[in-house]
C-alpha cells in the first residue's frame, strides 16, 4: 500500500492511496472533525481523470460536514472515492485494500456505502478496519431510509409552497430509479402522487413503472416535463445552465448529492421562483440511520423519528431563507456553519 497526502485549503486531510496488487486507487477526503469523527460513504466510480475524482471527493466531503451538522449528529464530514469500474467482480481484494487505507487514519474517518458500493462491500472493508458502518447485520442498506427522508423533505416543501403536505394530487418527475429512487417512488405511490420516471437503465425504469403505476420518458425529456416537483436521484451537477431553463416545475427536491453544478445555479432557481430543497439536508436519512444505529447505539424507533424530523429541518431552512432574503442553498449553508460552531446538545 502506497499512501501519500495532499494539502487542500479548508480541508483537514486528503489521503491518496494505491495498492497495485489489488488494483486499488483511492482518495479519502476529510473536511472537518470538529463535531466528531468524519463520516461519509465510499463512492466507486470511473472518472475521466484523477483531478475530476479529487474534485468530487472534496465537494462530497464538504457536503457531509454540512449534512451531519444540519442533522445535529456528533460527527464531522468526509468522503472516499475508489477510482475504477464498479461493475468489477474482483471486489474482496479491492475493498480490503480500501479498508487498510481507512484504517491508516486511526478512526478520524468512518465510511459506509455510497454510489457503486453496497453493504456486502462494506463487509470486506470491515475485515481490515472497525471504522465502517452500513453492515448487513446492523443498519444494512440505507436506501429506504434515505428515500424516507427525501419524502419528508418533499412534504415540507409542499407545505411551505402550497400550504399542505398532501402530495396526492401532485405530479413528480423522478430522475433515477436506482436504490433510493425506487424506494422514493414507493413512498410517493403510497401517498397517491402521480409519477413520471426516467433512468439510463431501462430495466430499472420498467421495474418502477410496473410496481408503482408510473409513466416513463426518455432521460433527456425529464427536464422539460410539466410537473409539480422535479426529484433528481441520480448523480450531481444536474441543475445547470442547460437544465434549469427547461424546468416547468415549482420545486426541486431529490436525493442526489451536489445537485447544483455551481452555486450560481441556486440563484437561477431562486430567480425563476423554483423552490430548491438543499440536497444535503434532504438526503440525510441514510447517514442518520447508520450513525444512530451503529455508532450511537440508538433503537430503530428513535432513529426513524430523527429521519422524519428532516421535515422540520427543511421547514426551518425555507423560513430562514425567507426572513433573511437569501436563496435556500445559502440559508442551508449558513445554518450548517452556525450549528458546526456550537456544542451539540446532551444526549448524544
Amino acid at each position: 500500500m502506497n499512501i501519500t497526502e495532499k494539502s487542500v485549503p479548508g480541508y483537514e486531510r486528503i489521503v491518496c492511496a494505491t495498492d497495485d496488487s489489488a488494483g486499488y486507487r483511492g482518495i479519502i477526503a476529510i473536511h472537518s472533525t470538529r463535531l466528531g469523527p468524519a463520516v461519509g460513504g465510499t463512492r466507486f466510480w470511473s472518472y475521466s481523470n484523477d483531478e475530476e475524482a479529487l474534485t468530487d471527493a472534496l465537494r462530497l466531503a464538504r457536503g457531509m460536514t454540512y449534512k451531519n451538522a444540519l442533522a445535529e449528529l456528533p460527527f464531522g464530514g468526509g468522503k472516499s472515492i475508489i477510482i475504477g469500474d464498479n461493475r468489477t467482480q474482483e471486489r474482496e481484494k479491492l475493498f480490503r485494500a480500501h479498508g487498510r487505507s481507512i484504517n491508516s487514519l486511526g478512526g478520524k474517518y468512518v465510511t459506509g456505502e455510497d454510489v457503486g458500493t453496497s453493504p456486502a462491500d462494506m463487509e470486506f472493508v470491515c475485515q481490515e478496519t472497525p471504522y465502517v458502518g452500513g453492515l448487513l447485520d446492523r443498519s444494512g442498506d440505507p436506501s429506504p431510509r434515505t428515500a424516507r427522508g427525501v419524502f419528508r423533505a418533499m412534504q415540507a416543501a409542499a407545505h411551505y409552497r402550497w400550504g399542505s403536505d398532501d402530495l396526492s394530487s401532485k405530479t413528480v418527475a423522478l430522475q433515477g430509479c436506482g436504490h433510493v429512487g425506487y424506494f422514493l417512488a414507493g413512498e410517493l405511490h403510497h401517498a397517491g402522487a402521480r409519477l413520471v420516471v426516467t433512468d439510463v437503465d431501462p430495466e430499472r425504469v420498467a421495474l418502477v413503472v410496473s410496481k408503482f403505476d408510473a409513466k416513463s420518458v426518455a432521460p433527456e425529456e425529464i427536464y422539460a416535463l410539466q410537473a409539480d416537483i422535479f426529484a433528481p436521484c441520480a448523480l450531481g451537477g444536474i441543475l445547470n445552465d442547460i437544465t434549469i431553463p427547461q424546468f416547468q416545475v415549482e420545486m426541486v427536491v431529490g436525493a442526489a448529492n451536489n445537485q447544483l453544478l455551481e452555486p450560481r445555479h441556486g440563484d437561477k432557481l431562486d430567480q425563476r421562483g423554483i423552490l430548491y430543497a438543499p440536497d444535503y439536508a434532504v438526503n440525510a436519512g441514510g447517514v442518520i440511520n447508520g450513525c444512530c444505529i451503529e455508532l450511537l447505539g440508538w433503537e430503530l424507533s428513535r432513529t426513524l423519528s430523527k429521519i422524519d424530523a428532516i421535515y422540520g429541518t427543511l421547514s426551518g431552512i425555507f423560513e430562514f431563507a425567507k426572513q433573511n432574503k437569501v436563496p435556500t442553498y445559502q440559508a442551508a449553508d449558513m445554518l450548517a456553519e452556525e450549528i458546526s460552531r456550537k456544542p451539540l446538545a446532551a444526549g448524544y
